[in-house]
Parts: structure tokens; C-alpha cells; sequence
């Protein structure tokens, strides 16, 4: 059965990696204190209060994957140091410390980015 709430994505997890995407969710957490949390696309969702997704996660076998908008990826991208990045994610490998800073980094963008300029989901 699919997930239908972050907390049964994260306990569908393997049990080892449970506690980083716990960490990876506080992180995120910490960051938007009025948000909506959801499973969008099968993957945790952090949503503004009006349904716009503002960030999400997801758990692969040896990494997650942290995403928001292009736009704030390339902002902070100073802050990201040797993470891999895509489009608009970092790649999390689970053999390193969850990136705090950097998750922290690129959730303000984000949630600025939406408040000050009304940038959308992808």
C-alpha cells in the first residue's frame, strides 16, 4: 500500500534509514513553521497553507533527494559545497551527515522566493 502521510513514508523506509529522513524532515520542518504537509507525486510535500508546493523530499536506496524550484537551487548554490545537484534537488548520499545548513539554505529560498515573488512549483 502506498504512503498516504509523511510519517508512513518515512516508516516504510528501511529501518536504518529511517532517522535521516526524520532528520531531512526537521530540517525542512524548522524552516516553514505554517506549512502543510502532504504526499505529492509519492513523495513528501511541504506546501504553503494556499497548496503550493514549496519543497519535498525522497528516500532511494543509497541517497535522497531534497527538491525545490531551479531558481532556488541556483541561488544558494554556493552553500551546497560538493553535493550533486539536479535540476532543482541535491542528492543526500546516506554514507554523509544529513547537510543541515544546506537543506536550511535551500528552504529559505524557497519559501522567499514564493513569499516575495510568487515563484511556482515546476
Amino acid at each position: 500500500m502506498k504512503p498516504t502521510t509523511i510519517d508512513e513514508y518515512i516508516s516504510a523506509a528501511p529501518d536504518e534509514i529511517q532517522p535521516r529522513l526524520q532528520e531531512i524532515r526537521e530540517a525542512i520542518r524548522e524552516r516553514i513553521p505554517d506549512r502543510v504537509e502532504a504526499i505529492k507525486w509519492g513523495s513528501p510535500a511541504f506546501c504553503h497553507p494556499d497548496g503550493m508546493i514549496l519543497v519535498m523530499f525522497s528516500s532511494h536506496r543509497k541517497h535522497a533527494i531534497v527538491v525545490v524550484t531551479p531558481g532556488a537551487k541556483e541561488a544558494v548554490a554556493d552553500k551546497l559545497g560538493d553535493l550533486e545537484t539536479g535540476k532543482g534537488s541535491i542528492k543526500i548520499p546516506h554514507s554523509i551527515p544529513v547537510p543541515t545548513d544546506a537543506i536550511h539554505a535551500l528552504v529559505n529560498e524557497r519559501v522567499s522566493e514564493y513569499s516575495e515573488e510568487g515563484a511556482t512549483w515546476m
